[in-house]
């Protein structure tokens, strides 16, 4: 049975999957940016018109999904940096795993606060 390629980068490895994720979350913030320009040129046209979408924005379900939008930009800005890292600095290669764990370590130091935070106010605490 012939055996996986052994030192790629992406192949299978971390680095194939923060990949796929880059890719995932920098849609999904491109999305939330056409949404956000497109509501907020809603005050040019009618304050109420703005008030009115704003308004069905404050409940549980948008601060949920606050808290996915904050995990995506997190990781993306982070996977970002080890990104450049990988590229550009010699030795960013032989230290994949490495960056990934940092990313992810990152990711929890700053996004698990947040969350709390977060969904205190979200949820009337």
């Amino acid at each position: 049975m012939p055996s996986k390629p052994a030192g790629t980068l992406y192949r299978g490895r971390e680095g194939m999957w923060s990949w796929v994720a880059h890719r995932i979350t920098g849609v999904g913030i491109f999305f939330f940016l056409l949404v956000h320009v497109l509501d907020t040129a809603l005050v040019r046209v009618s304050p109420e018109a703005y008030n009115e979408v704003i308004g069905t924005y404050k409940n549980p379900i948008v601060g949920l999904l606050e808290v996915g939008l904050v995990a995506a930009i997190l990781f993306h800005a982070f996977n970002g940096v080890r990104l450049i890292l990988v590229d550009f600095w010699a030795k960013g290669p032989r230290y994949q795993r490495q960056l990934m764990i940092g990313v992810g370590v990152l990711w929890v130091v700053l996004f698990v606060p947040f969350v709390i935070r977060h969904l205190t106010h979200v949820f009337g605490g």
